[in-house]
């Protein structure tokens, strides 16, 4: 996942997306890229290869709801994930289930966020689609999560649910940061500063893009 929260807009965002299409049409797993929400149709457009994903999603219907975004209308512009709860915009579990339940209604795949093994092991219980594993405090600090939490949040949600996919992600700034994670049994991973803050962030998503193949080639020997 290439998550540029909020320090790409814009041009930058989508010249970033374009590249990020051009390497995604090249390997073999799926590589979803979240923006902003003005820059989500835009980018819906003009990739083929990307899982272009909205950054949140509130879990309400249309009508009433001045300033909340609805998947009706992320639907419609061509989102196709959504990320929720993560560390920098925290759901009630009521809003969580609301949303979980709002985005299978309409097809539109969820990526939830877990602090903990056990708020991990209680999102699990939703049955989001994927879950995200990454320490609050780890996030953009450049350390990655231990070994021993990606190996006990990859066992307890997979023995709820063997269904879901477990991405592990807090602190990734390097392809090795991304080659360890894989290595380690995650599904996936993903990045913010890593690849924003890069001399040539482009260049960063071809690097790590390679590094979940060379990992998961390790994985199968």
């Amino acid at each position: 996942m290439i998550n540029p929260k909020s320090y790409l807009t814009g041009k930058h965002v989508h010249e970033l997306a374009i590249a990020a299409d051009r390497y995604a049409g090249e390997v073999d797993f799926d590589v979803y890229f979240t923006a902003q929400y003005v820059d989500l149709r835009l980018l819906a457009d003009q990739t083929k290869n990307l899982i272009i994903t909205a950054q949140h999603m509130d879990g309400i219907d249309l009508g009433r709801g001045m300033g909340f975004v609805t998947g009706d209308a992320l639907d419609e512009a061509g989102v196709t994930a959504v990320m929720l709860n993560h560390a920098e915009h925290p759901l009630t579990l009521a809003e969580l289930v609301a949303s979980i339940d709002k985005a299978k209604a309409i097809g539109i795949t969820t990526v939830v966020c877990a602090d903990s093994v056990k708020e991990a092991k209680a999102i699990a219980m939703l049955a989001p689609d994927i879950i995200l594993c990454e320490p609050t405090e780890l996030i953009g600090t450049g350390q990655t999560s231990d070994a021993s939490y990606i190996e006990k949040t990859n066992e307890e949600i997979r023995a709820i649910s063997p269904d879901i996919l477990v991405m592990q992600a807090a602190g990734i700034t390097s392809p090795e940061d991304v080659y360890y994670t894989i290595a380690k049994g995650a599904d996936g991973t993903g990045c913010t500063s890593g690849i924003v803050l890069a001399d040539d962030p482009s260049v960063m998503v071809r690097d790590m893009l390679q590094a979940v193949t060379d990992a998961t080639k390790t994985n199968r020997k």
